[in-house]
């Protein structure tokens, strides 16, 4: 089933517990620090099941029709629709929106794919898991996950004092028909608007925390489940024309705490293997599959980046200038290079679970290690192309609504070719998406929204052609020899 954003919103109405500093939000969809991001969210649903959209963002299994990222790929084609949906998503998002809600369906579903993983775990877990693929797609879910620990949890002795609540999440009591977790989970992107949050781990664990590698599925209405949001830049946007990206796109981000919560066994698909809880996503398409999505996600921003560095130059009529223009060509370059690493990974698609076609994990993983390292360098250039411009608009675009104001503001503003508004809106537009606080979240969002940079890069080293290389230069190498007339009789017995 295709879900509309009609029903979308309707499922954010489940007596969900959110809340701002001390204050509990009634409902995400009206409250003001939330309703136009819960509205765009509901605006993919929309488009995605639009006439137009229909036949490439969705698939027909047995009579029913599904979202296209449930499908698993078996073919290149699978593979082009799939990058296609992504891509189209992240497109009516500006890439702004990191846990849209083909992210962790992408994961789940390349989980689904490796079903002996989780059987191996304990008998019933790979039934669990194919079950909750079947009930994502069929209700076309929006998941966030929820697959790290707090930073104070990471060293035990400092929390595990007597009288202290242990803040990272466990299994604190096991009966017939589930568990019992308690603890706290970071980080929540985008679960004040999700219908449920997965439950893992990302990081390795210690052979001893069994009893934190409990990887399941949450509804984020259940009973005992709290959402503390940090600062929501939305609350506090001016007006859609000044911060218009802020105004609609801030997914914000949350810890969750889960207080005794109970999670039925058919939900649980990792239990008392602190090995397994990590290795699953590895060990199948999962994380190649979820961050080919983010790679797609980041080409769409890229793309926004390029345009407003574009326009900007255009604005101040120094695009004649060779050095801007050298600037705007390696900007350009970047966009060919990860686009081109996009495609890579399908036509130089592997296989890795007999039956289906996954993509290229080094082409995936060279363009996620340098979206996560080359974000913060592609801001800087179009922010020294903006210059000081941003500083020199008014405050907000108020100073328009007084008549003697505005004509004032259209003389002194306006260049030739553009008006004062107009030049005033680009600028907004540019300092929103890369000078302001959303902006700064954007920032290290994107350094580490993959993992610390270390892990990252550890994931192109594993995965490197080394034994083909090494065999490579060992022919080279062989090909040749000291010249006879060099060489020494005791070379030549050599």
């Amino acid at each position: 089933m295709l879900k509309s954003g009609k029903d979308y919103l309707e499922g954010l109405r489940d007596g969900r517990k959110v809340y701002i500093g001390g204050e509990l939000v009634d409902d995400v969809t009206t409250h003001p620090a939330f309703r136009n991001a819960a509205r765009s969210f509901a605006m993919l649903y929309d488009r995605k099941a639009a006439r137009e959209n229909r036949d490439v963002m969705s698939f027909e299994e047995n009579g029913e029709r599904f979202a296209s990222y449930y499908l698993m790929p078996k073919t290149k084609d699978d593979l082009r629709k799939r990058m296609e949906t992504h891509r189209r998503i992240a497109s009516w998002t500006y890439g702004l929106l990191g846990r849209s809600p083909d992210h962790v369906a992408s994961f789940v579903t390349g989980l689904a794919m490796r079903p002996d993983l989780f059987e191996g775990i304990r008998p019933g877990f790979g039934t669990n898991m194919v079950n909750y693929y079947k009930y994502m797609r069929a209700n076309d879910i929006c998941a966030t996950y929820t697959v790290l620990p707090p930073q104070g949890a990471r060293k035990p002795e400092l929390y595990e004092r007597e009288g202290m609540r242990v803040p990272t999440l466990r299994v604190i009591d096991e009966t017939d028909d589930g568990v019992v977790i308690d603890g706290m989970k970071m980080l929540g992107t985008s679960a004040v608007f999700a219908d449920e949050t997965w439950i893992g781990n990302l990081l390795p664990l210690a052979p001893n925390q069994v009893k934190e590698s409990i990887t399941c599925a949450v509804p984020l209405g259940t009973r005992g489940i709290s959402m503390w949001s940090r600062k929501p830049f939305e609350k506090y946007a001016v007006s859609e024309y000044d911060n218009p990206l802020t105004w609609r796109f801030d997914e914000t981000d949350s810890m969750v705490i889960f207080d005794r919560v109970k999670v039925p066994w058919e939900k649980v698909f990792v239990h008392d293997n602190a090995d397994m809880s990590r290795e699953i996503y590895v060990r199948s398409p999962a994380h190649s599959m979820g961050n080919h999505q983010s790679n797609v996600r980041f080409w769409e921003k890229l793309k926004l980046i390029l345009s407003i560095a574009k326009r900007v130059a255009d604005m101040n009529g120094i695009v004649h200038i060779p050095q801007v223009q050298q600037t705007l060509a390696k900007l350009a370059a970047a966009e060919a290079l990860l686009s081109g690493t996009i495609y890579g990974c399908i036509e130089n698609a592997e296989s890795i679970v007999p039956g289906y076609l996954n993509i290229n994990r080094r082409h995936m993983y060279a363009a996620l290690l340098w979206t996560t390292t080359q974000y913060n360098d592609l801001c800087d250039t179009v922010r020294e192309l903006m210059g000081g411009g941003p500083f020199q608009m008014p405050a907000d675009i108020s100073v328009v609504k007084d008549p003697a104001m505005a004509r004032i503001f259209e003389d002194y503003w306006s260049v030739p070719g553009q008006s004062a508004v107009e030049r005033m809106k680009v600028l907004k537009l540019g300092w929103d998406l890369l000078g302001s606080e959303f902006a700064g979240r954007h920032s290290q969002y994107e350094k580490f929204y993959a993992g610390p940079s270390f892990v990252v890069t550890n994931y192109s080293w594993l995965l490197g052609p080394w034994a083909v290389l090494d065999t490579m230069l060992d022919d080279l190498l062989g090909s040749y020899d000291v010249p006879a007339e060099y060489k020494s009789s005791k070379t030549a017995a050599k």
